[in-house]
């Protein structure tokens, strides 16, 4: 099967197109290496250096390739760059979802898979969060992919495209970039490395429920290649603090303890962990990667 990755040069989308070649898939790549990376480029994936925005450059790629499914990763996924330019996060993240959606729609794919996030629940009512919870976002980012969510939904009515929207926890792996909006476990991973402190935002008893990236790659394969089409939560089920985060890691890494700490970042929210049993019940589907194992690997190669 065809299948065209937006963000495939990027930190989950790299490891997604590298599922796909290795159960047998052909892939297309569209990036602007804006924030990806040509070194996380498969070389046996044909590459298009273009931007969702461009919506003719777009079409031309969709034409040529004629995707059967679509796996869209490409945004702006920082929290606080939303908050900072909430129209250019619109712009990429609403119009560039729309801009891959109506190519997707008009080349005749049969599957739309949309990396959506848990910030569109906001602050949680209950945890672990369901599908079902409340939607109120509570950042430009959260509020964007809630929109293009219901953008999905509305425009996939009484068409042959089958959408699957993945709302991922706190993705952490190999290939995600320390710098600027970097997850914090790759930011502490790089501290650690250079022999810096932690530096923790607000009291560090926030909560998070930590994913490993290659568990995510391989529910986009499940979500591209089964008839199935829905909303799944996608994460462990773990509820984590950045605190005992930091702790494990400096244990992992024999580091000295050395934390420091700042004011809680806006948009961020307190508690969050996502139930995942819909994703285990119709996608099949479950993380596998211990965090200590995820985590050890991760400070390994960092070290090297």
């Amino acid at each position: 099967m065809k299948v065209l990755v937006t963000g495939g040069a990027g930190f989950i989308g790299s490891h997604i197109v590298d599922a796909l070649i290795e159960h047998g898939h052909e892939v297309a790549v569209v990036d602007n290496l804006s924030t990806g990376h040509a070194r996380n480029l498969n070389p046996k994936a044909s590459f298009y250096r273009v931007d969702v925005t461009d919506p003719a450059a777009l079409r031309d790629v969709f034409e040529r390739e004629q995707p059967a499914a679509v796996i869209h990763q490409a945004a702006q996924v920082s929290v606080a760059q939303s908050v900072a330019h909430p129209a250019e996060d619109a712009r990429t993240n609403i119009l560039g979802t729309l801009h891959v959606l109506e190519c997707s729609l008009a080349c005749g794919a049969g599957k739309f898979v949309f990396a959506s996030s848990a910030a569109v629940y906001g602050e949680p009512q209950h945890v672990p969060i369901d599908e079902a919870h409340p939607t109120e976002p509570i950042s430009p980012y959260g509020i964007a992919k809630r929109t293009c969510e219901r953008y999905i939904e509305v425009l996939c009515q009484g068409t042959a495209l089958r959408p699957v929207i993945l709302r991922y926890a706190n993705v952490y792996g190999p290939r995600q970039d320390a710098s600027g909006e970097g997850g914090v476990i790759a930011i502490f991973a790089d501290r650690i490395a250079r022999g810096e402190p932690l530096h923790i935002h607000g009291d560090g008893r926030q909560t998070r429920d930590f994913v490993h990236v290659a568990d995510v790659a391989r529910a986009n394969l499940v979500a591209a290649t089964i008839p199935v089409a829905g909303t799944f939560n996608i994460g462990t089920g773990t509820e984590t603090t950045v605190l005992e985060i930091a702790q494990v890691m400096i244990r992992e890494a024999d580091a000295p303890e050395r934390l420091t700490f700042g004011p809680e970042r806006p948009g961020d929210i307190r508690r969050s962990c996502l139930d995942v049993a819909a994703a285990r019940e119709r996608l099949r589907w479950e993380a596998t990667i211990p965090m200590d194992q995820g985590l050890r690997t991760l400070l390994s190669r960092a070290r090297a």
